[in-house]
């Protein structure tokens, strides 16, 4: 695959050093300084596009891939807001867009299992549950997607809550508490926690550095590549 970078940063870095070790070619590179970099000429240079900008630069970024019919791949965090509106342009444009909160193939299967565990506590009302999350310091977003991402799973699982919550409000006992640690160069670890007054069931995934999430990715540029519509990790997985 001929791959554009679209955000250079220590995951576009990765991406890269895994890219040329699997015999990919990076064909473009982009960061905040260049942005402008990709555009018409150079897409046609490009099989497809894995972004990692940040919440505020992601969407108009996916949005350009789409105009100029690159499939993409979206990293980013924090800019879900604008989900249904890529989502939109993506099939008016008969394009190939996938985004995941985490391309860990590890934390997809996390991701699996907490559903089903979700779905279990229905018949045990006596367990509460709780997220955790821990990032390196140099993260912008809180909680992390992952979290969200986790915690909006269960939701769809379990009748016993309807949202989340930072820890801190506790209010409202339908809304599942997620706490949040930035510290030190931590790449990620995210724990879901049931507990009840007899004993606490975890579900929990470290991650030991950034090539799982380097993989992941780049087995959906490969998927996204050679498909059309919305997609997510469970349409790579297979899960």
């Amino acid at each position: 695959m001929r791959i554009a970078l679209l955000g250079y940063g220590r995951m576009g870095r990765e991406i890269e050093q895994a890219a040329l070790a699997g015999g990919h070619t990076v064909a473009l590179r982009t960061d905040i300084h260049n942005a402008g970099d990709f555009n018409s000429a150079t897409a046609k240079e490009c099989d497809v596009a894995i972004e990692f900008t940040g919440p505020g630069a992601a969407a108009d970024t996916i949005i350009r891939a789409l105009v100029l019919g690159i499939p993409i791949v979206s990293g980013s965090t924090g800019w879900l807001t604008r989900y249904e509106e890529v989502k939109r342009l993506c099939i008016e444009k008969n394009g190939s867009f996938i985004h995941s909160s985490n391309f860990s193939i590890g934390v997809n299967i996390l991701f699996r299992l907490n559903r089903e565990l979700a779905r279990i506590m229905n018949m045990q009302p006596d367990y509460r549950v709780s997220v955790d999350e821990i990032h390196h310091a140099q993260k912008l977003d809180a909680p992390s997607g992952t979290a969200i991402t986790l915690a909006g799973d269960i939701t769809g699982q379990n009748s016993a809550y309807d949202g989340w919550s930072t820890a801190g409000d506790k209010t409202d006992p339908h809304k599942i508490p997620i706490t949040s640690h930035r510290e030190g160069t931590v790449p990620g670890i995210h724990s879901v926690t049931w507990t009840s007054d007899a004993d606490n069931i975890t579900l929990r995934h470290e991650a030991l550095s950034r090539k799982g999430f380097a993989a992941g990715a780049l087995l959906a540029a490969g998927f996204i590549s050679t498909h059309k519509g919305v997609f997510t990790m469970n349409d790579v997985l297979n899960i």
